[in-house]
């Protein structure tokens, strides 16, 4: 029967971009790739292409070989296979290029410029502008932060995710620490599992929030209707968000285009002491107050802004080296200082 004759060899990273969606593209990348080859037993006889490729390279996903075929990458006595679902006889030779796919070149170091706040030996504090993927997923395997971590600094290849200990959204602005070393990240965890590290973010919410200070402690977990969202649900995991109203803007009675009133903007600033995926976006529009530009939870774009007006604006943690106090500051980026500047007077 046809058989893995073992684990891929390492494959080289290219030097060039392979990712554009949730495949590689079709660009050529200077990289080793590994071809298998079988002749097709008798046992397997009437067999579909895919399920023989899956015995030939069982450590690939069979939507993956399913892709190869599709690329262009599989031969059947060396003739270019284009059915996932043709049926094999006994004694015909098959072929696959065993091209990498798009998570496997994920990890790789990519230059890019990083608005470093502070960098020691042990950390470094950025600022992450919006639009800035943290970690590679589906959709975005290259151009991440983390690739850009391993282009940064050597040691980061040697440390989980890179030293990512806490993660913004796609289009949250703002400050992050990484760790450099493997102690350091350790530390940093720790602190932020006890809760010891302060996080601030400044946000403008949808609608006049009613209260002036506010503790909202509500379970979150994955929206039972849409697996894209997180949602305040029973069983979800503890979750608690203090927020403060700091202003109101309170719009004319009709837009400029002579139709309906937009709603009243609320700017806050929240304090995370969990941090749920999405939390503070969730524990605001589960209050019927989304952010402004949230499309995901409800928010409309709004003075001016195309991304969720959320910002990470101070952070503040002890040092995994000595323990001395950190405290860091970001200044709110031109689109939602512009739109906070309306909201927030002088």
């Amino acid at each position: 029967m046809c058989a893995s004759p073992g684990r891929p060899r390492p494959v080289a990273p290219p030097d060039d971009a392979a990712a554009d969606a949730e495949i590689e593209t079709d660009s050529p990348v200077e990289t080793e790739v590994e071809t298998r080859e079988c002749v097709v037993a008798a046992a397997q006889h009437g067999l579909r292409l895919d399920k023989v490729l899956v015995a030939l390279a069982p450590e690939f996903s069979r939507s993956w070989l399913q892709q190869l075929i599709v690329r262009g990458q599989v031969r059947v006595d060396d003739a270019v296979q284009a059915t996932a679902s043709r049926r094999l006889k006994a004694g015909q030779v098959l072929q696959v290029a065993l091209l990498p796919t798009a998570e496997s070149l994920a990890f790789r170091p990519e230059p890019m410029t990083l608005a470093v706040v502070h960098e020691d030996s042990q950390l470094l504090v950025i600022d992450k502008p919006a639009g800035l993927v943290v970690h590679p997923a589906p959709g975005h395997w290259s151009g991440t932060l983390l690739n850009g971590l391993l282009a940064h600094h050597a040691g980061a290849a040697a440390l989980p995710r890179a030293g990512i200990v806490h993660r913004l959204d796609k289009d949250t602005s703002g400050l992050m620490v990484v760790a450099k070393t493997l102690p350091a990240m350790t530390a940093l965890v720790r602190q932020i599992a006890a809760r010891e590290v302060r996080r601030l973010y400044l946000a403008l919410a949808h609608g006049r929030v009613p209260w002036a200070q506010a503790s909202i402690d509500a379970p979150i977990g994955r929206d039972p209707v849409s697996r894209l969202r997180m949602a305040v649900v029973a069983g979800g995991k503890p979750a608690r968000t203090d927020v403060e109203r700091l202003a109101v803007w309170e719009p004319a009675a009709a837009a400029p285009s002579g139709g309906p009133a937009e709603s009243p903007v609320s700017a806050l600033r929240c304090r995370l002491h969990t941090g749920r995926t999405h939390q503070i976006r969730v524990h605001l529009a589960s209050k019927g107050h989304p952010l402004v530009a949230d499309a995901l939870y409800g928010g409309r774009p709004l003075l001016g802004l195309s991304r969720q007006a959320l910002h990470a604006a101070e952070l503040a943690f002890s040092h995994p080296g000595d323990g001395r106090a950190c405290a860091f500051e970001a200044p709110l980026p031109a689109d939602l200082a512009a739109a906070w500047a309306l909201v927030v007077p002088g």
